[in-house]
C-alpha cells in the first residue's frame, strides 16, 4: 500500500489530496485546500503556502507526490505567479525527501473522465464517484485527481514490469 499526495498548486488556492493505494483499489483519505490573500506580499504567501504543505506532509506522511504541470496562460503576471507557486510546492515536497511525478492537465482530465478537455466540474463528479468522499471544492478535486492519475500510471507501469 502506498499514499499518494495530490497537489494542485495556485498562489492563492493550493488543492491537495491524500489517498492510498494497492495497485488496484484507491482509498479516499483527506483533501483540502491551501488559500493565500492577495492583499499579503508575495513572500509571505509562498512561506505560508511551504509551511502549510509541510505540515500537511508531517501529518499524513504519503510515499510518493503527483502534480499538476503548469500550463502558460495569456496573462504573463499570472503565469509566473503560478510558477511561484508551482515551485513553492515542488521546493517545499524536494526538501522533505520525496519524488515528483508531473502530468499534465489533459492527462489527469483523461485518466479521470476519458476526455482530456473534460469541464473542471466533470472532474470533480467523477473524484467524488471514484473515492465516495462527498462533495470537494474544485481545487481540492484536482489534487485528488493528479493522486488517482498518478496511481493509475504508477499501476500500469508497475504491471509491466
Amino acid at each position: 500500500m502506498s499514499r499518494i499526495l495530490g497537489l494542485d498548486p495556485g498562489l492563492h488556492i493550493t488543492g491537495w489530496g491524500i489517498l492510498d493505494y494497492d495497485g488496484f483499489h484507491l482509498k479516499y483519505i483527506a483533501h483540502g485546500t491551501i488559500t493565500t490573500s492577495a492583499a499579503d506580499e508575495i513572500s509571505l504567501r509562498l512561506s505560508y503556502i511551504f509551511k502549510q504543505l509541510s505540515d500537511i506532509v508531517e501529518k499524513y506522511s504519503p510515499q510518493e507526490v503527483g502534480i499538476e504541470n503548469v500550463f502558460v496562460n495569456k496573462n504573463p503576471e499570472s503565469s509566473l505567479k503560478l510558477g511561484m507557486a508551482r515551485g513553492t510546492v515542488i521546493c517545499c515536497v524536494g526538501v522533505l525527501g520525496l519524488q515528483i511525478s508531473e502530468y499534465t492537465p489533459n492527462k489527469i482530465k483523461k485518466s479521470i473522465v476519458g476526455s482530456g478537455h473534460a469541464a473542471k466540474d466533470q472532474v470533480s463528479i467523477m473524484v467524488q464517484k471514484l473515492l465516495n468522499c462527498g462533495n470537494v471544492k474544485l481545487d481540492a478535486a484536482d489534487a485528488l485527481a493528479t493522486a488517482i492519475c498518478h496511481a493509475h500510471h504508477k499501476t500500469s507501469y508497475e504491471v509491466k514490469k
